[in-house]
C-alpha cells in the first residue's frame, strides 16, 4: 500500500472507526471471473503502481471515487486482463480532476469524482458508456445489482482479470445499524446470506442496477454490506461539472 493510502486508512481508523481500514476497497469477495468485455463501461485507473476502478459515463468523462485521487491517473478502457496488451484496450490521460467540492476524507462523505479525459474514447463493442439515474429516488430494498473490479479476490489471492458478483440493496434503516453516520449521499449493498461484497481495490467502480450506474464503491467493514456513494444524490453537480 502506498503512503497516501496508508495515511487515509489511518485517518479513517482514528477519525471514524465505523469506516474501518477498508475505505480503499479493492477486492470482489465471493465473486467469479466476468465474461470478457461483458462490462464495457469499466475503466481501470492506474495511480502509480496502485489502482482504482471507474466507469465511462460519456466518451470523454469517467466517474470514480474521490478518495482515488492519490496522484496522476492513467485510464485504461476496454480491458479484461489488465496485465495483457489486449487489442481492445484504449489508454487515456486525465485532462481535469473534479472531486466533489464537499468531499470529506475523514468521513468519506461525498466520495465522488469526475475525470475529464485528454481525448474521447472510441465507442465500440468493448468500450461503452453506462447510463446514470434520471431521478433522485431511492432504490427499493432488495434490488439486485452487480459490482465488478480488478484486484484481490480474497485476502491473499490476486487476479489480473475482471471479477464480478451480485449484491442486493439494503434498507437505509438496516444500513444505519452498521454505519450510524450514513448520509443521504450513501447507499448500502451486499449479500444477506453469503460473503459477497466489493472490497479493497475495487474503489471507484460502479454499483450497477438494471443497467444503470447507481453507486460508486466507497468503503465498508471486512463483512458486508459495503457503502457506495449514491449517484442520484449528485445529479445536479454531475450535469454542471460535465457542462463546464
Amino acid at each position: 500500500m502506498c503512503q497516501p493510502q496508508m495515511l487515509l486508512a489511518l485517518l479513517l481508523l482514528l477519525c471514524c472507526p465505523w469506516a474501518n481500514a477498508s475505505a480503499l476497497r479493492v477486492r470482489i469477495v465471493g465473486g467469479h471471473e466476468a465474461q470478457p468485455h461483458s462490462h464495457p463501461y469499466m475503466a481501470y485507473l492506474k495511480v502509480g503502481q496502485y489502482a482504482c476502478g471507474g466507469f465511462l459515463v460519456a466518451p470523454d468523462w469517467v466517474m470514480t471515487a474521490a478518495h482515488c485521487l492519490l496522484g496522476n491517473i492513467t485510464v485504461i478502457l476496454g480491458a479484461h486482463n489488465i496485465q495483457e496488451p489486449e487489442s481492445t484496450q484504449q489508454i487515456r490521460g486525465v485532462l481535469g480532476y473534479h472531486p466533489h467540492p464537499e468531499y470529506n476524507p475523514q468521513t468519506v462523505a461525498n466520495d465522488i469524482m469526475l475525470l475529464k479525459l485528454t481525448s474521447k474514447a472510441t465507442l465500440n463493442e468493448y468500450v461503452k458508456t453506462i447510463r446514470l439515474p434520471k431521478s433522485s429516488s431511492d432504490l427499493p430494498t432488495g434490488t439486485k445489482c452487480t459490482i465488478a473490479g480488478w484486484g484481490l479476490i480474497d485476502k491473499e489471492e490476486a487476479t489480473d482479470k475482471l471479477f464480478e458478483t451480485q449484491v442486493s440493496i439494503y434498507s437505509r434503516r438496516k444500513c444505519t445499524q452498521f454505519y450510524p453516520q450514513l448520509t443521504s449521499g450513501m447507499v448500502c449493498a451486499g449479500s444477506f446470506h453469503q460473503l459477497k461484497d466489493s472490497s479493497q481495490g475495487d474503489s471507484g467502480g460502479p454499483l450497477v442496477c438494471n443497467k444503470v450506474a447507481q453507486g460508486i464503491v466507497s468503503f465498508g467493514y471486512e463483512q458486508p454490506p459495503g457503502v457506495y456513494a449514491r449517484i442520484s444524490s449528485y445529479l445536479p453537480w454531475i450535469k454542471h461539472t460535465m457542462k463546464k
